[in-house]
């Protein structure tokens, strides 16, 4: 009986050493704030999505989730920021689809977007719109194609930087359209949207958040969204394809990533707060307002999305002749 009694403390003690240390550290999750690395501007989509979804998700946690702007080089700045992070949950990253661009745009980069990052889940997807100053006295997409084609390398766009999801979007349309338009990248949206409004630059594939109101007040014309559907926030905007030219959807996310190794208990609890987020009255009308769509994958899910999309805008930047800086 004192065998069979200390066979059982043994099984138990083994048992509590066999517990991931993980799970150890989930049960006391968040224990401090957690910083949030956004590799774009402030004021950016990105940026405002972020402040939008972790406002609600640090009130669910009862802890601040601070946002860390890390912008500048699309956006590898943040990310390696993030890449080279502890592992622990304390640093994560909200991040757009220039994630799964950079790796094709850029000969060498500091990180392995595949094996340095985890996805937690997509937050929102977000279409582009393609927004030109109303004093070009272009009216219609078609009026825009018109022009470049009559002066060939001639026009210009601006992006989020080279090799940013704005700038691979602005690519697809030029190569479904046949036009020569010249690439002026900046260093996020808001320095994008001044030069387009001064008319320095003759259009941009913009997020919609940082040019709905300018739309609405007249001082931009929205010429057409780049996405496969119309944007809710812009019902009345034409797609590209149906504005004549087909096979230029771009799909623009936004997603929730942390460093590889993270503990899975940690990763699955961020995507559960923020399906939970999401789900507010609050979150859903500033994403109405913004012009986005709510949308989330599970983590293995997301990783897989992120692993075929890198794939596809490789042979999206070799099919435009992008050479990578």
């Amino acid at each position: 009986m004192m065998h069979a009694r200390r066979f059982a403390l043994a099984a138990i003690a083994s048992a509590a050493l066999a517990t991931p240390l993980t799970a150890i550290a989930q049960a006391g999750y968040p224990s401090k704030p957690i910083r949030v690395i956004v590799p774009f501007a402030a004021g950016s989509t990105t940026d405002i999505i972020a402040r939008a979804i972790t406002d609600k998700m640090g009130q669910s946690m009862g802890q601040t989730m601070v946002i860390d702007n890390r912008g500048g080089a699309s956006g590898t700045i943040g990310q390696q920021a993030v890449a080279t992070a502890a592992p622990d949950g304390y640093t994560i990253m909200i991040h757009s689809s220039s994630h799964t661009v950079s790796p094709s745009t850029f000969a060498k980069l500091p990180f392995d977007t595949e094996k340095d990052f985890v996805g937690i889940t997509p937050i929102s997807s977000t279409p582009n719109v393609l927004v030109i100053s109303p004093a070009k006295n272009l009216k219609t997409l078609p009026e825009l194609v018109a022009r470049a084609k009559a002066s060939p390398g001639k026009m210009n766009f601006a992006s989020a930087g080279q090799g940013s999801a704005t700038h691979l979007n602005a690519e697809k349309f030029k190569m479904a359209a046949h036009i020569d338009a010249l690439n002026i990248p900046f260093k996020g949206s808001a320095e994008a949207v001044t030069e387009v409004l001064s008319g320095r630059v003759d259009y941009y594939f913009s997020p919609i958040a940082p040019v709905i109101g300018q739309i609405r007040e007249g001082h931009l014309l929205a010429l057409a969204v780049g996405s496969p559907r119309r944007a809710s926030a812009l019902p009345d905007v034409p797609t590209t394809a149906e504005a004549g030219v087909p096979g230029s959807e771009f799909n623009f996310w936004i997603g929730m990533m942390a460093p590889a190794r993270t503990p899975r208990d940690i990763v699955n609890r961020l995507h559960d707060e923020v399906v939970k987020a999401l789900a507010t009255p609050e979150v859903k009308e500033r994403f109405l307002k913004l012009g986005a769509d709510a949308w989330t994958l599970a983590p293995e899910q997301f990783d897989a999305y992120i692993k075929d999309e890198i794939k596809a805008n490789a042979a999206l930047v070799k099919a435009a002749g992008l050479s990578p800086q």
